[in-house]
């Protein structure tokens, strides 16, 4: 029996449950806010794994609590000094205060963010993910032209949106896929691995595999990829 995966929600929890060829259950919760995931026996049914989730869930809770408390420390006060991370690297913020356009520029080492005297922390954060949302942007772009004419399909509809639990996700009947907006503080390599493992939903439903042969064809890092991305 090749592996399946379902989602459930379970006590307003969402998991995904992959299905397959293992002698244990096993309960994971993973970056970048606590996304739980459970590999289950293929003789096991839903309520098996329900009752599982069940009796692990306030350790799951912990997990997510943490994750999701890294996640708020994580916000700057948007002074120069800072570090921010843009694909992988760090930047040095550099806030100019001027009248004119409001603007982000970036160099090899520095952030520059021409702002208006007096704005706020909240202000300036949102121009910089706004730039950052446009880097991605123009990254995703860019790789979805070089894999579509690698495996010959049309990714017809995608987006870049704030995801809790998720790094991507693919949608099979509609063709549309979503890339977490976070992605433009990760390595250009780990943003390509999520390109690929949501186009190669296309081509196969899951994580069975077919899913992970294609994967270790088309891009045979992935697994290393995967590994770095969900780092914190």
């Amino acid at each position: 029996m090749k592996a399946s995966t379902i989602s459930l929600i379970i006590h307003g929890v969402d998991v995904d449950v992959v299905y397959k060829k293992v002698k244990y259950l096993r309960i994971g919760v993973y970056p970048p806010l606590g996304q739980v995931r459970v590999s289950a026996p293929t003789r096991f049914g839903h309520e098996q794994v329900r009752l599982a989730v069940i009796e692990r869930l306030p350790w799951i809770l912990r997990q997510r609590e943490h994750f999701q408390t890294v996640e708020r420390q994580s916000r700057r006060e948007m002074v120069s000094g800072e570090s921010h991370v843009v694909f992988g690297a760090a930047h040095r913020l550099q806030v100019i205060e001027q009248p004119g356009r409001e603007r982000v520029e970036a160099d090899a080492d520095h952030l520059l963010l021409f702002v208006q005297a007096g704005s706020t922390p909240e202000h300036r954060l949102a121009l910089l993910e706004r730039w950052l949302r446009e880097q991605l942007r123009q990254a995703v772009i860019a790789l979805i032209a070089v894999w579509e004419q690698r495996l010959q399909v049309t990714v017809p509809q995608w987006t870049i949106r704030q995801m809790k639990t998720r790094w991507g996700s693919c949608n099979p009947q509609t063709r549309r896929i979503s890339f977490n907006s976070e992605l433009a503080r990760k390595p250009p390599h780990c943003l390509e691995y999520i390109v690929v493992h949501e186009m190669a939903h296309y081509f196969h439903d899951g994580h069975g595999d077919g899913f992970t042969g294609f994967m270790d064809s088309h891009l045979p890092d992935w697994r290393s990829q995967r590994r770095e991305l969900n780092k914190r």
